[in-house]
């Protein structure tokens, strides 16, 4: 009986446990399409889990950063959703391939046409976005998630380098090394590849070389040998001539 209990819950622990878990990870949260590299563009999808097993989301509001603005953010059509990009104007214009900036994109809003996001499952929302910053290593978006009860979630909390996961933690894009970088290392590794062609060819030649001396040395040795046979013979027939006329 009290193995039974003990049993019981130890159950009803791991349970709860499991389910917190669920409930933590279930937040929205953004990634790139492949990397965001520094001073790049990159396409990111803001992803959007339904937590709620009595109502839809039908709303989702993310709010851009101040401190490292964008001056390009182009959504993607998502089916079943209205877009909105709200701009604001810079305190300090930005400088874009040669043109300055005065506003930039502080927030974009997806409005559900119709029942939106059901329980059970989540949709992704994309957008190109840049130039990405290069003094940064990620950019902190704050979103606000609407259900159809009106209940609206709020996922603002930033991150702090070694602590714990906030309860309403906020989408954050981290952002990789630059792509001149990443070019450097794609030439070294092709000048180490052409040096490596260049000494397989090398190697390839001195082979081609040895092999065709083996062959030419064959050759002479087995013209050798034919001369020799053929002078055996000559001597055996003129031998057998004179035992003949003997």
């Amino acid at each position: 009986m009290n193995v039974s209990r003990i049993a019981l819950a130890g159950g009803v622990a791991a349970s709860t446990v499991l389910l917190l878990a669920g409930t933590a990870s279930a937040h929205v949260s953004v990634q790139p399409q492949g990397e965001a590299a520094k001073g790049g563009y990159a396409t990111v999808n803001f992803k959007v889990p339904n937590e709620r097993d009595d109502a839809s989301t039908v709303k989702l509001e993310v709010t851009f950063p101040t401190d490292h603005p964008l001056a390009s953010v182009s959504p993607e059509p998502v089916a079943g959703w209205k877009i909105e990009v709200t701009k604001s104007k810079l305190a300090e214009p930005l400088e874009v391939h040669g043109n300055k900036i005065n506003e930039a994109v502080s927030k974009v809003t997806w409005t559900a046409d119709g029942k939106g996001i059901e329980s059970g499952f989540f949709q992704q929302f994309p957008l190109s976005v840049g130039q990405l910053p290069e003094d940064a290593d990620q950019l902190v978006f704050k979103a606000l998630q609407t259900y159809s009860d009106k209940e609206v979630v709020r996922w603002i909390e930033e991150p702090t380098e070694g602590g714990e996961e906030p309860e309403s933690p906020a989408p954050v894009l981290a952002l990789t090394a630059a792509a001149a970088d990443a070019h450097g290392g794609a030439a070294d590794d092709k000048g180490a590849g052409d040096e490596s062609a260049a000494a397989a060819s090398d190697t390839t030649a001195s082979a081609d070389g040895a092999s065709a001396s083996s062959s030419d040395g064959t050759a002479r040795v087995l013209g050798i040998v034919g001369i020799v046979v053929g002078l055996a013979g000559v001597a055996f027939g003129v031998l057998a001539g004179r035992r003949r006329t003997a």
